[in-house]
């Protein structure tokens, strides 16, 4: 269930406290400074996967500061990613200074001073990764901070996509299954992370078998609802960092790409006679998708059509 919070209902002069509240609240500690006269409404709303919170704001344009004030012993340390979405803001971390535009996402370490302006009414999705779950060195998380990521392209586009799908499933997914989807979220960031330190390039003749035979296994387990990064990697041998890299050199990700084995192997089955027996739950059953709904979604998404109108249709194109 989606926590939500507005300050659209209570008067002007009430926002501002009440918003710099709800801020601080969602993230950490923070200096709010609302640059309008009358206060735009802002608006939160957040899930939480296992560890991993999700915080979708909308609000008008603000400066957020940490200070070295708010900086205190007992915080738990974040990573936030925020993906800008509508409006540019202006971040600064680290001695670095750097604008996050729209479709961009950037890097935030709570444990430091940093400040955030945007000038404009805005929307942001956020990640908070607690730093204790990403296993990646000090030196090379610092170096990214402040820095804006296209998402358009390697280790990043494949951290975006990823994020981005998740956050939309989020809502629907229940405990166990989102705990698994976050703890992906966070090897995919340190993907990038090491990825950028350099750290992470698997030699490409081990990389193309190690591939073929990680491909061999799915498909050999694709009907196992428990399928997942961590299970094909402990197969395998390898690490999930390990994994996911082999996978991004193909420009898909892991879970997106044992997905779309099943789909295909679901829209097969949905045209077969065995389908009058069992049904459209059956059949995504059958190829490992344990919850119905989510099933129905991603044929959606893939097929443009529901699994029931692709039966009654035939395929399309076919």
């Amino acid at each position: 269930m989606p926590a939500s919070l507005s300050t659209a209902s209570l008067p002007a002069s009430d926002r501002a406290e009440a918003w710099h509240d709800a801020m601080c609240h969602t993230f950490v500690p923070l200096e709010v400074n609302l640059l309008e006269e009358v206060p735009s409404p802002g608006e939160i709303t957040g899930h939480r996967l296992g560890p991993v919170r999700i915080s979708r704001v909308q609000a008008g344009p603000q400066t957020l500061t940490r200070d070295r004030r708010l900086l205190t012993d007992d915080d738990s340390p974040t990573l936030i990613l925020s993906v800008q979405e509508r409006g540019t803001s202006l971040k600064e971390q680290d001695g670095r200074e750097t604008l996050v535009r729209p479709g961009q996402f950037s890097l935030t370490d709570t444990s430091r001073v940093f400040r955030k302006r945007i000038d404009e009414d805005f929307t942001f999705t956020s990640f908070h990764f607690p730093r204790a779950e990403l296993h990646v060195r000090d030196k090379d998380l610092r170096a990214l901070t402040a820095t804006a990521f296209s998402g358009s392209e390697g280790s990043a586009a494949l951290l975006a996509t990823y994020l981005r799908q998740m956050a939309r499933e989020a809502a629907g997914l229940d405990e166990a299954v989102g705990r698994r989807a976050a703890s992906t979220a966070l090897d995919l960031l340190a993907l990038l992370i090491d990825d950028r330190a350099g750290r992470t390039r698997p030699q490409d003749s081990q990389s193309a078998a190690s591939l073929e035979r990680v491909k061999d296994h799915i498909l050999r387990n694709l009907r196992d609802p428990d399928l997942s990064p961590s299970t094909i990697a402990e197969a395998n041998f390898m690490s999930v960092r390990f994994l996911h890299k082999l996978f991004q050199q193909e420009g898909v990700t892991v879970g997106g790409w044992i997905r779309t084995q099943r789909l295909e192997r679901c829209s097969r089955d949905l045209l077969r006679p065995m389908a009058a027996d069992l049904g459209v739950a059956g059949i995504a059953r059958r190829w490992g998708f344990a919850n119905s709904s989510h099933f129905s979604r991603a044929f959606r998404t893939a097929y443009g059509m529901s699994p029931r109108d692709w039966q009654t249709d035939g395929n399309p194109t076919g």
